[in-house]
């Protein structure tokens, strides 16, 4: 049996939990640069708000119904995140850890589910204080449905009979299926398939002649057969990026060096958390293509580095080289970024023969600024290029402090 496990409006939970006095009232989180809702709780929902509405066109509606509105704190998210995931690693022989707020379980030789899973969701809104749903089924794709319909039913729905399950499909909306895109609903609306159940009536010669692998694939899971099974090995990334849109416009070179150098430190942080290195950083720049009376500029460049490596001082020296390069006077530009490719694990490391390099084992400067930036906060220790005013920095106009990433915002309790 596979279990889904969802963090419910996992960003607004996250800044409820901190905020108490918030709960019962509407809260919705917003996108980079305060730009667009992305989290909304369901007293949010039932003033009307909408995923993806620019926040310009809702201020009357968070006005109105007193909405509290919060920039988005990725740091507090995942921290809290994580701790939701060790809280579930304690229940589940097998977790497979699907996105920031959802988590498939395994729960095969497990008995009596109905008392059972109850006891996860207890756990972990008992231990990490944020709400969370649970559908339980034969197959990854029936306990996805499950844990949608949960939410209406106590937040715990197991799928463990035929009855069940043919119960569960009958009136579930094929569109909320999950691997149901655009395209395959117009399919579906076309020949009239409204329901889940619908759906799997279907032939199975009809999903080989007009669906792919992933099609047939939903078929048999929506039969109860397992066709998905759980990831035990996470496939190697090709790519790391990092990359904003900045608060103004920048158009001096210094100010974007500064940019630049503060994206390429993320990103050597991101490949030492991964345990991996980068043979290629490339660098790109974008102006504001719906602005015709700015000139457009859109360069990018690739540079291959001599030995991969995961250095702050690495990344960001080249980094700093190549925008600088990129850069046109006159040019106003509103979007940086850094991508790695061609990443390779630290325990693979070819070095070259014609270059005098101790392979990276004794890159102190980046060791000491994530102990550092670990106990004291990120951005306690940086590069001087990244500057101290910061202009150019997001919008965040309504962010709320790293209750749990930073010694200065824990609460104190007198």
């Amino acid at each position: 049996m596979f279990a889904l496990c969802d963090c419910n409006n996992f960003y607004a939970s996250a800044e409820r939990l901190f905020r108490p006095e918030l709960n019962g009232r509407p809260v919705v989180v917003l996108s980079n640069n305060d730009g667009c809702v992305i989290a909304r709780s369901e007293e949010a929902k039932a003033c009307g708000i909408k995923m993806g509405d620019p926040e310009f066109l809702v201020r009357d509606l968070i006005k109105k119904f007193a909405i509290q509105v919060f920039s988005s704190n990725y740091v507090l998210y995942g921290d809290m995140s994580e701790r939701v995931m060790h809280q579930l690693s304690r229940w589940f022989p097998r977790l497979d850890v699907y996105s920031i707020d959802e988590a498939f379980g395994w729960l095969g030789g497990v008995r009596e589910l109905e008392s059972y899973v109850p006891r996860i969701r207890e756990s972990v809104v008992r231990n990490t204080g944020i709400p969370v749903s649970i559908g339980v089924a034969p197959t990854k794709t029936l306990a996805k449905l499950a844990n949608k319909m949960s939410k209406k039913s106590g937040g715990v729905l197991v799928l463990d009979s035929e009855e069940k399950i043919t119960a569960a499909v009958r009136e579930f909306p094929v569109h909320e299926l999950w691997g149901v895109g655009r395209q395959h609903y117009k399919k579906f609306e076309a020949l009239g398939i409204r329901t889940a159940a619908e759906l799997r009536d279907m032939p199975e010669m009809w999903f080989k002649q007009h669906m792919t692998i992933m099609g047939q694939r939903m078929w048999n899971e929506l039969w109860g057969r397992p066709a998905i099974p759980l990831e035990q090995v996470r496939e190697v990334k090709k790519g790391i990026t990092v990359s904003r849109s900045f608060r103004n416009y920048i158009e001096q070179p210094e100010i974007l060096a500064e940019a630049v150098t503060l994206y390429a430190s993320r990103l050597a942080e991101k490949l030492r958390r991964e345990k991996l290195r980068c043979l290629y950083l490339q660098v790109f720049l974008y102006t504001n293509k719906n602005r015709e009376d700015h000139p457009q500029h859109f360069p990018s460049h690739t540079h291959k580095l001599l030995i991969a490596s995961n250095s702050t001082t690495d990344l960001v020296g080249v980094a700093v080289r190549v925008s600088a390069k990129l850069f046109r006077h006159g040019v106003k530009y509103r979007k940086a970024g850094v991508i790695a490719t061609g990443l390779v694990p630290e325990s693979e490391l070819q070095l070259n023969a014609f270059f005098d390099h101790d392979g990276g084992k004794k890159d102190t400067v980046s060791a000491v600024l994530d102990k550092l930036n670990l106990a004291f906060g990120r951005g306690t220790l940086r590069m001087a290029s990244e500057g101290y005013e910061k202009k150019w920095r997001l919008k965040h106009e309504y962010l709320s402090k790293g209750y749990t990433t930073r010694w200065s915002d824990i609460i104190k309790v007198k």
